[in-house]
């Protein structure tokens, strides 16, 4: 955020509710044939290697793939090419926070905080709260109709699910972090062990 008063605007664009764990090997793997991301979203795009419904969703998808990916260094990219189930869900939710601002801090201050105050629910409410508390200094979050809030929060709790984080019945799932994750997210300062319930420091 920059000074108080001038916050950053959130990028809101999480349109795509999944982690894309199927998607990123591949990405991944392209990206060390290639070099490039712009070179790998087209790729993913023209071969509509993400099996994709249609043009536009091909696009959308190879897109959203490629922004997160490129948030990853280049040691974590390599981990995405043959990870397990866990350290490619792990990662590919540090890569959404990254890339969205607005989850991240969720993490950080909503999901995080709840679990080291050992308060082991997150609800829809508590989404809501933290909107309409960020809404005080973000005007993109005020003017959101209600349509795409709901589904920006219905993405992010699939999203959630999804890297394992949370149960379906809204119970907090303790992190234990991969080893070869956690040596990348501690590399970084801070570190991104911030955005995963865990009581370890970050």
């Amino acid at each position: 955020m920059n000074a108080v008063g001038d916050p950053q605007r959130y990028r809101l664009s999480f349109t795509v509710g999944t982690l894309n764990l199927s998607g990123a090997p591949l990405g991944a793997r392209l990206y060390r044939e290639l070099g490039d991301w712009m070179k790998v979203r087209d790729t993913l795009r023209s071969q509509n290697l993400l099996q994709a419904r249609s043009s536009n969703s091909s696009m959308r998808l190879s897109r959203e793939l490629t922004q997160r990916l490129e948030t990853l260094s280049e040691a974590e990219i390599a981990i995405v090419e043959d990870a397990t189930l866990t350290e490619l869900a792990q990662l590919m939710w540090v890569a959404v926070c990254r890339r969205y601002s607005f989850i991240g801090e969720f993490a950080e201050e909503v999901l995080r905080e709840r679990f080291l105050l050992m308060q082991t629910d997150l609800t829809t409410e508590h989404f809501d709260s933290f909107v309409r508390e960020k809404a005080l200094w973000h005007e993109e979050l005020a003017n959101l109709e209600s349509t795409t809030l709901k589904k920006l929060r219905a993405n992010l709790f699939k999203m959630l699910r999804e890297a394992d984080l949370l149960t379906d019945d809204g119970v907090i799932i303790p992190t234990v972090l991969a080893t070869r994750v956690h040596e990348q997210l501690t590399r970084r300062m801070p570190s991104d062990i911030r955005f995963f319930p865990t009581r370890e420091t970050a």
